[in-house]
């Protein structure tokens, strides 16, 4: 007996059949009975009957092959397909090499385990990460040495990013953030503005500049002293000459672009050159607005945004908005601080009253540094004597901020033709989308924090690699949206009410309620798909012949439902 298969074409389709015959014969001729069709059966189950009539003995495949090793895999393979999808290695540099390699693979462990670069080349070990790049026997040496070939390279990466994302026309997103530091040896190490909270540590500062839908496109790193505002010529600097940019709207909180950047902005320009830029007025100016009666807050009771113009800001249009709960906020904070402010100089007065704070000098140097605390000394009277202390809160000043509350002031240099109001008011708030970058670069996504390099190039370099991992972790979690509590209608919030505050989709609120999707699946975070993917494991099976032959071969573990979708939203992952 033996199977015969046979192929047949119909309507473009191959159609197989399988017959079990015997052979026999009759009257000297050779003659076939068919004995059964197999093509119902499994291909593999036909195959094995037809090993089996040709004598051949069959064994379990578990008795010819061991699992030897196995280790997680498919959070690696996201990661590495969307990072071949946005074509970071061409990025990096159009011609293959061993410190590409190496980049690549810092970039994507910086996704997946962000650690030193020590525990780095042991951790891609623990996964597929090291195997798939072939850095497997890179040492932490060979890591510092790409990145200071990465730092070479950056200007030349971040012109590209800009060719890619950034046009003339459209809209570039600022913004400044720092991280502490370890050590003392680092140049850029300074005592400055802690962004973290921790006074009295040495600090980095690095400002992001990004598109209008916030995917990173440089970064520039400052000493940790840098103000704010004397980061933006640099800004200007890339987006003129670096970028070759004719025609850019620059947006910028009121820190960061203010009368004497505006300033510098204004000569630059010409009639085929312009920047054109979007900020907020400090509180001072919008003070000043209220108290020569240009702002009127009656205004506010028909709209909560309205347009004007002011003779200081010549060119310019200014937009009033008021926000009640950011004003409720802001009242709240304010009765805090203040509450704060009185317990601290409670205390004070007691070392008064105990005789260990005796001189007006001393006293005062200890309320001044109450008063710099909580920022609450203009809403202060003070009576400061030696021997004495006294102090009560000023109602009227009180009452005259809480007027202002929940009310900010934008200016811009665009024409109403070119952006109408509610969209400036729309573009200014989507700062946002770099300081949600910062965070995702401080928290546990990519942990910046803190840093011990002590060459100045090398933490150039590694905040680089946070913001090309940056750049990946924007375009992974947009991808993997349908299946994460993220907010889906981006759409949507082109209609909203700009000055309102930001309200979720009816299915983004559903998603949180319910804590599944619509086909009944849980809702993950970004963490847990994360670590639902890294269960997908990698496995090598060894020839089970003592030794005698070095075969071995890896197998992927069949993905679940949950697994395979993440995996084809990666996969459909697209500049």
């Amino acid at each position: 007996m033996h199977v015969v298969t046979t192929k047949r074409e119909y309507k473009g389709k191959t159609y197989e059949t399988h017959l079990l015959q015997r052979s026999f014969r009759e009257d000297g001729k050779v003659k076939h009975e068919t004995l059964a069709n197999l093509s119902h059966l499994p291909v593999a189950i036909v195959a094995s009957i037809r090993a089996q009539l040709k004598g051949e003995k069959l064994v379990a495949a578990e008795s010819l092959f061991t699992p030897v090793a196995s280790v997680p895999h498919g959070h690696v393979r996201a990661v590495l397909t969307v990072i071949r999808a946005l074509g970071i290695p061409g990025l990096v540099s159009s011609t293959a090499s061993r410190e590409r390699d190496l980049i690549v693979a810092m970039i994507a462990a910086r996704i997946l385990f962000p650690d030193s670069k020590l525990a780095t080349t042991r951790r891609w070990l623990a996964c597929t990460l090291a195997s798939e790049l072939g850095v497997a026997d890179a040492s932490d040496d060979e890591l510092y040495a790409a990145m200071d070939w990465l730092d070479e390279r950056q200007g030349r990466i971040e012109k590209k990013l800009a060719k890619r994302h950034l046009a003339d026309g459209q809209r570039a997103l600022y913004d400044l953030s720092s991280s502490y530091f370890e050590g003392e040896k680092c140049p850029l190490a300074r005592l400055g503005y802690s962004r973290d909270g921790k006074r009295g540590t040495l600090q980095v500062n690095y400002g992001l500049l990004a598109d209008g839908e916030g995917r990173p496109i440089a970064i520039s790193v400052y000493p940790g002293n840098t103000g704010d505002s004397s980061t933006v010529p640099d800004q200007l600097l890339k987006l003129r000459h670096d970028f070759k940019l004719k025609n850019v709207c620059l947006v910028g909180d009121r820190g960061m672009l203010g009368d004497k950047q505006v300033e510098a902005i204004r000569e630059q320009n010409s009639e085929v050159d312009r920047l054109d830029w979007i900020t907020a007025l400090k509180s001072g100016k919008l003070r000043a607005l209220v108290a020569d009666g240009t702002l009127q807050l009656g205004l506010f009771d028909e709209s909560n945004l309205y347009a004007f113009a002011h003779p200081d800001f010549p060119g310019e249009r200014l937009m009033a908005c008021r926000n009640p709960v950011l004003g409720r906020l802001r009242a709240f904070k304010r009765e805090d601080m203040l509450q704060a402010t009185r317990g601290e100089l409670e205390k004070v007065q007691r070392l008064v009253a105990k005789g260990k704070l005796v001189s007006g000098e001393a006293i005062g140097v200890r309320v001044g540094k109450v008063v710099d605390k909580y920022c609450m000394a203009k809403h202060l009277r003070l009576d400061i004597a030696d021997g004495h202390l006294a102090f009560e809160v000023d109602a009227a000043s009180v009452a005259r901020e809480a007027l202002m509350d929940g009310i900010y002031v934008l200016r811009t240099s665009l024409s109403a033709a070119h952006m109408d109001d509610a969209e400036v008011v729309r573009v200014y708030k989507s700062l946002q989308q770099v300081e949600r970058a910062f965070r995702a670069f401080k928290g546990v996504d990519l942990l910046v924090r803190p840093i011990h390099h002590r060459l100045e190039e090398r933490v150039r370099a590694h905040l680089f690699i946070c913001m090309l991992a940056y750049y990946v972790l924007w375009h992974l979690k947009r991808a993997w949206a349908p299946m994460l509590f993220i907010d889906e209608d981006l759409e949507g919030k082109a209609d909203r009410d700009p000055v309102a505050p930001a309200q979720r989709s009816a299915e983004a609120l559903a998603k949180a309620s319910h804590q599944q999707l619509a086909d009944g699946t849980p809702t993950h975070s970004y963490a847990t798909l994360m670590a639902e993917l890294a269960t997908l494991s990698r496995v090598t099976m060894s020839r089970n012949d003592g030794g005698k032959t070095d075969t071995s071969y890896n197998v992927e573990v069949a993905p679940t439902d949950l697994q395979r979708r993440a995996l084809e939203l990666a996969e459909a992952v697209a500049l």
